[in-house]
């Protein structure tokens, strides 16, 4: 496939170095004025589970390819933005898609359809990434890249477009997790991200929480007391399973603690999402928290994390 991935974050990053690997030509938008100031090559110090429990490491300078405008003939662009961007980033695309299949890869919090309203909805595949990390002051990416990706459906077959995305993944070698009912998934996973950014933005980064049983403690609390915002929004709970709400708080946060500090894929994934200055923790906090008081839902031990997260709102110009 002629795959693009829209922009050169971390997801981008490490699945079209993945995709490239598994012989799939891969290039990067980016823009105006962006490519020559990253450069021909993206270094990277990935682990790599797919084929390992403990993952193998692999170094080296990628050589890539980037473009700053949609002019192009590629038969799958990748979407991986912060979810406040997306409906920026379908707007961009609508008008310049050729016969592109659209993969929205990453978190959502307003209705999906609603989020990408300007594209079509049969040229659109659903997906979550399992991979995460950061880029260093030097320029380096340390990330790690899981085993599996999460591909979903809004309550229908997938269509032949998202089968081609489901073959594309499987044979890059991830093991698929499918799920049906894709929008009460996203938005468990939101405010499970919601749970830990509370803590995360107290402490100043989620690296912070790796190996801390009391904060992962507490962040599982600040989680669990948003499955009230989750059924308020029409999520049915029956559909999913729930282990980081379900299971003794106590239990959970010490396996948590006990991974972040010695399973690496975990650890690695954790430390490397160290900047205090991070956008992303503070907006999934902020339109959580917001969303609690539309709909009247009480959320204390978000509330009291509040501070932490709307010290500024500058940085949301800035990623």
């Amino acid at each position: 496939m002629k795959i693009l991935m829209f922009g050169r974050g971390v997801i981008s990053t490490v699945y079209g170095w993945a995709l490239e690997q598994a012989g799939h030509e891969v290039e990067f938008y980016v823009r105006p004025g962006r490519a020559a100031t990253y450069g021909d090559t993206i270094g990277l110090d990935l682990l790599d589970t797919r084929h390992r429990l403990r993952g193998k490491r692999v170094t080296e300078q990628w050589p890539v390819r980037y473009r700053e405008n949609l002019d192009g003939d590629f038969d799958l662009i990748v979407v991986s933005v912060p979810h406040y961007r997306l409906a920026e980033a379908a707007a961009v695309l609508a008008p310049r898609l050729g016969d592109a299949t659209v993969l929205v890869f990453g978190n959502i919090w307003e209705e999906p359809l609603d989020a990408i309203a300007p594209l079509p909805v049969d040229r659109v595949a659903w997906g979550f990434p399992q991979a995460g990390g950061g880029f260093g002051e030097d320029g380096v990416l340390r990330a790690t890249l899981m085993t599996s990706v999460v591909l979903g459906t809004l309550g229908r077959p997938p269509t032949a477009r998202e089968q081609a995305v489901r073959d594309l993944f499987g044979e890059a070698g991830f093991r698929l997790r499918e799920q049906p009912d894709f929008r009460g998934w996203l938005w468990i996973h939101f405010v499970s991200d919601a749970g830990l950014m509370s803590q995360a933005v107290r402490l100043g980064s989620l690296s912070k929480l790796a190996g801390a049983p009391g904060d992962l403690h507490r962040a599982l609390l600040a989680g669990r007391e948003l499955v009230p915002l989750l059924k308020a929004r029409g999520v049915d709970l029956r559909r999913h399973r729930l282990p980081l709400f379900r299971r003794p708080v106590w239990l959970t946060a010490a396996v948590l603690a006990g991974l972040t500090a010695y399973f690496e894929p975990v650890r690695a994934n954790f430390v490397a999402h160290s900047d205090p200055d991070a956008v992303e923790p503070r907006e999934v906090c902020r339109d959580t928290l917001a969303e609690a008081r539309r709909l009247g839902v009480p959320v204390p031990r978000l509330e009291a994390a509040e501070p932490y997260f709307t010290r500024s709102s500058a940085g949301k110009e800035k990623s």
